[in-house]
């Protein structure tokens, strides 16, 4: 439910209808728009009518949101979301570049990485510790040595890590190193994990997962917000389709529907969308065309080389080249590249 404010409304009159949702056991998120005060109203508000707020003074209407999704949608929340990481701000009217290797395998291959972003004139570095694979043979990861190797490649060129975390268990562990926890598409339905992280006020990057709906994503982020962390950012990354052409599908079309339902800033992953490094840069600049918030790319000195995810991940001449076509592109978009 959204209780719609008169212009004209006093504090004492808001304070008041704070109050009166309290007592009736719900929990009160006021937002102060540009044109209009809200406050909506979480709980099962099934049990209470338009008629406990509408007479109320200072209120000018009330409104039953009937998405599931409630912190998360745009009638919450009318005003567009900015994330503040690492001096970066997340959102409309920049683009938002994050780069790094998939895994962290060497200090010598996170230091080339790291150089390289910071050359670029970009502030958020990727790079996996702990990585989930699909089979249990497959590199798994650093563990604490690799964000270790992470966290110091990321402060001698000024950058902020950006890295997955993949249990409740380890959200002190990997949040002694990292900026930005990263909520990988497997675990976007890991409900404790969701709890967990939604109890810190670290920003968040969401990855909806292979098989997930735009609506079960925002739901995913509902858990974490409703925890009281609203940093949260989302990303497609490719979902799952019968095309065998590219590792997943990229739903270009999530970022502008995605815009519509909510507040939330949205990256695209192209990486994992595409699976092969020849096409993430086009599918990059779509992103950016699309409206996205930023792109979060998977970059190695030497992909061949690489012990996770080489096919897609950009050499680092590759790498420069569409940095190159995005900040062409950025201007007549009116973004900033960030």
């Amino acid at each position: 439910m959204i209780v719609i404010f008169r212009q004209d409304a006093t504090e004492e009159q808001i304070q008041s209808t704070i109050r009166k949702i309290e007592s009736l056991g719900y929990t009160p998120h006021l937002s102060r728009g540009t044109v209009k005060t809200i406050c909506g109203v979480t709980g099962d508000d099934r049990a209470i009518g338009e008629s406990e707020f509408d007479q109320l003074p200072g209120v000018e209407s009330v409104l039953r949101v009937l998405k599931p999704y409630k912190l998360a949608s745009r009638e919450f929340h009318p005003d567009p979301t900015f994330v503040e990481a690492g001096g970066v701000t997340i959102g409309p009217g920049s683009f938002s570049v994050i780069a790094g290797p998939c895994s962290v395998e060497t200090e010598e291959q996170v230091e080339a990485s790291a150089k390289l972003v910071a050359s670029l004139g970009l502030k958020l570095f990727r790079g996996g510790a702990f990585k989930p694979r699909s089979s249990p043979y497959s590199f798994q990861g650093l563990g604490e040595q690799g964000l270790e190797i992470l966290s110091a490649a990321a402060r001698r060129h000024g950058l902020t890590v950006v890295t997955e975390i993949m249990s409740e268990h380890d959200v002190d562990l990997v949040g002694r190193y990292t900026g930005i926890f990263q909520v990988g598409a497997r675990n976007m339905q890991n409900f404790a994990l969701l709890k967990a992280i939604g109890e810190t006020r670290r920003p968040v990057l969401l990855k909806r997962s292979m098989m997930g709906t735009i609506e079960e994503l925002l739901l995913s982020a509902e858990y974490i917000m409703k925890g009281g962390n609203p940093h949260v950012i989302l990303c497609e990354r490719g979902i799952r389709t019968f095309e065998t052409q590219t590792r997943n599908t990229l739903d270009i079309a999530a970022v502008p529907v995605i815009k519509r339902l909510s507040h939330l800033p949205i990256l695209v992953d192209p990486s994992h969308a595409m699976g092969d490094w020849h096409y993430v840069a086009p599918a990059s600049l779509a992103a950016l065309a699309a409206g996205a918030d930023g792109i979060i790319v998977e970059i190695h000195p030497d992909p061949a080389m690489a012990l996770s995810d080489g096919k897609q991940s950009l050499n680092h001449a590759h790498f420069g080249d569409l940095m190159g076509k995005i900040r062409a592109l950025a201007p007549h978009l009116g973004v900033q590249v960030r």
